[in-house]
Parts: structure tokens; C-alpha cells; sequence
């Protein structure tokens, strides 16, 4: 399917180019992409090994422990039935202190973590729990209080000062958390006495 949608945007670029007559931006375009694309791939697979390794590091160390407890009032309120001490607890503690900082980078390993450590405590592995949903949800959103990425990124592009987009990044993540929560717990709420209903979907196969 990823690839009809590329061809189709190519062609469309193409048809476009012939006629405002700037084919010759868009080949030289073309001929430049492959390149970006191979520094762009190289890029985020070094930063998330880079990532990954200090999460295992801060795994061995014990700072995901001290991590668990300070995000435990947090924990419990969105999700209760995972225990603190977990390793599903770690990794979300991880992913959400990585987020707070801005660091992109570093809170996908720990969520994809979270997510399978979720998956694997569920009696239907292949469909996505309410934890992983909500999790997922919390890492797209990506409150912060540092936009490290951000704001870096508007440094390398000559920006004087680079932090001044704090507020409006708060406001931004703040709405589009809570959003979120109240929207995936809402749908929780209304969907459950469908799932008690109709019975569990691996009880329902069985019966078929």
C-alpha cells in the first residue's frame, strides 16, 4: 500500500512539474533524495542505538528503579494495573522522563518496551491492550517541558533564540494530552460493557 501511495505522489509531482514547467526542479530533487534519505536513515538508527544503550545502562544501574518511584502517583493514576516495580513500569517511567526532556530519541525504544511488555501480559498478544493504546497515545502527544529536538533543531537552522517557542509548546502538549487521556479513557469506559457483552474476541473465535 506504501508504495501505490509514493508512486502516486511521484506521479502526481511529475504531471504538476510539466504543467507549471519546473520539471527540472523536481528531477534535480529526485537525483538529491536518494542521498538524504540514506543521511536521514543513518541519522535516527544511530540515535536510537545510541538511546537504547543508555536505557540498558540505566536498567543495570538501578535508575529506572528511582524512576519508578518518582513517576508512581502518575503510574497508578493512568495505569493501575501494572505493578510499580515491573519491568512495563520501567520502561514507561523511561518513556515518559525521555518525552519530558524532549528527546524523541530516547523514549521510542523505552515505549516499544512498555508496549511489548503490555502485549505479553495480555491473553490476546496480537490485539492492542487499553495500556498499550493509552501509552501510545501519551508517546504521540509527548508532553514536554524541554523541546530539546525542537529546539536544536531551530538552532541549526540559525534561529537567535531558540527556546523562545517554550510556551507555546506547553500549551500544545498540556490540550493535547489531556485530550488524549479524556478521550482513551472515555472510549474505555463505553467500549467495555460491549467487550463483557459480547465475550473476550479469543473466547470468540474458540467458539466459532
Amino acid at each position: 500500500m506504501i508504495g501505490y501511495l509514493i508512486l502516486l505522489i511521484l506521479l502526481f509531482s511529475l504531471v504538476t512539474a510539466l504543467c507549471n514547467g519546473q520539471i527540472d526542479n523536481v528531477c534535480t530533487q529526485l537525483l538529491a533524495s536518494p542521498q538524504k534519505a540514506v543521511e536521514l536513515n543513518i541519522t535516527i538508527g544511530c540515535s536510537i542505538c545510541l538511546w537504547s544503550g543508555v536505557m540498558q545502562v540505566a536498567q543495570d544501574s538501578g535508575l529506572l528503579k528511582g524512576l519508578s518511584k518518582l513517576f508512581s502517583p502518575l503510574l497508578r493514576l493512568l495505569f493501575p494495573s501494572i505493578k510499580k516495580e515491573s519491568k512495563a513500569a520501567q520502561a514507561v517511567c523511561l518513556n515518559l522522563a525521555a518525552n519530558l526532556l524532549g528527546l524523541g530519541a530516547a523514549a521510542a525504544p523505552a515505549g516499544i518496551c512498555a508496549v511489548q511488555e503490555f502485549q505479553k501480559m495480555s491473553r490476546s498478544p496480537s490485539i492492542a491492550t487499553d495500556n498499550s493504546i493509552l501509552l501510545i497515545l501519551l508517546n504521540t502527544a509527548s508532553l514536554q517541558l524541554i523541546p530539546t529536538t525542537a529546539a536544536m533543531l531551530r538552532l541549526q537552522a540559525g534561529s537567535a533564540a531558540p527556546m523562545e517557542i517554550l510556551p507555546a509548546v506547553w500549551m500544545a502538549s498540556v490540550l493535547s494530552v489531556c485530550t488524549g487521556v479524556l478521550a482513551a479513557k472515555t472510549m474505555r469506559h463505553l467500549c467495555s460493557p460491549l467487550q463483557r457483552s459480547f465475550g473476550h474476541p479469543a473466547k470468540r473465535r474458540a467458539m466459532s
